[in-house]
């Protein structure tokens, strides 16, 4: 019998902080359909004539501040993610890490496993909650490449893993060495999404968005709702933690333009804080399995500086899973069920 095969996939870096490999990886993000999910006339419009030859020098400039001797740190822990899965499932499994934007593409890891003859294919997207925009867009173009195939082995797909404990313990492990008991408040800063995504998920119309707390109770009519997910994945690190609702506060982060997008917004929970009196803020951002621009820039130099110019002290932010072992495990377990 051939090989398992087992694809890890992860949203994406430039090949480079440069302004010209972050012009052509925002390029390919923001031009997927399922991200700025408009009419294509439109979205063209928007990313190549505004988007893109705006934001890419200004991006670049906060690529080159968490770069570092390893290189983009989501690519440099995804890779050892990867590796260390291998190990763990030894010769019986196959496995290649992709990115769903730039390198390694999707394409040549299916390439990979297809040339390795392997009998079965699982994918796993790397984001802890489902959204259309992530997870949904790594399954569309997975199934487009293999659709092509003359002989396609059978693949599944982890939806998500929000719920997974071995995460919610090694957040609360990470958290743990900050002493979060000397902290004023926490927060789960997950990143964002348009209203209108959210809503484009309630088949049935009559649920999302209809009140304020409709995220708040993880049930079967939100179950694949991301904002709900989100939720969810708090509330089971605070009570590892040990926390009560009153000390946490669930928000978004990395809103992009003017329409609404999920609620609160990170800044603005910032502002509530630091006019409650709050000084220092426990951070997760357990949208990410990996340390990246978002959280090792947005949350730990961008909101630490919002936060004190409003009068707080510091926004500590707690690591992601990275190349913890428990991750490995808790991939391992995907992998083979």
């Amino acid at each position: 019998m051939g090989k398992k095969g087992v694809l890890l996939v992860n949203l994406g870096t430039p090949d480079s902080p440069e302004t010209k490999d972050v012009r052509k990886y925002l390029d390919q993000f923001l031009m997927d359909e399922r991200v700025i999910d408009i009419p294509k006339f439109n979205r063209t419009l928007l990313v190549k004539g505004i988007i893109v030859p705006f934001r890419s020098p200004k991006t670049s400039k906060l690529y080159k501040e968490i770069w570092n001797e390893n290189g983009s740190p989501l690519l440099y822990y995804s890779e050892i993610q990867a590796k260390l899965l291998q190990e763990k499932l030894g010769n019986e499994y196959h496995v290649e890490l992709a990115m769903r934007y730039q390198s390694p593409s999707i394409e040549t890891a299916l390439a990979k496993l297809k040339a390795g003859l392997v009998e079965s294919i699982k994918v796993i997207p790397l984001f802890p909650q489902y959204a259309s925009a992530s997870s949904g867009s790594v399954m569309q173009l997975v199934m487009e490449l293999v659709s092509k195939w003359q002989t396609i082995p059978p693949i599944s797909f982890v939806n998500s893993f929000h719920d997974n404990k071995q995460m919610v313990e090694i957040f609360a492990e990470n958290a743990a060495k900050y002493q979060p008991a000397t902290y004023d408040h926490i927060l789960f800063s997950f990143h964002g999404l348009p209203e209108r995504q959210l809503l484009k998920c309630d088949h049935t119309g009559s649920y999302c968005l209809k009140n304020t707390d409709c995220c708040q109770t993880y049930n079967d009519t939100n179950k694949f709702c991301y904002s709900a997910q989100g939720h969810h994945t708090a509330s089971l690190i605070a009570a590892e933690m040990g926390i009560t609702r009153d000390q946490y506060t669930v928000c978004f982060q990395s809103r992009l333009g003017k329409e609404p997008w999920v609620q609160p917004y990170t800044t603005d929970v910032l502002k509530k804080l630091a006019a409650e009196g709050k000084k220092r803020l426990l951070v997760f951002s357990p949208a990410f399995v990996a340390d990246c621009l978002e959280t090792l820039y947005e949350i730990t130099v961008e909101y630490h500086e919002e936060f004190k110019a409003l009068g707080g002290e510091h926004v500590q932010l707690v690591e992601s899973l990275n190349d913890h072992p428990k991750f490995i495990e808790a991939l391992e377990e995907m992998a083979v069920n």
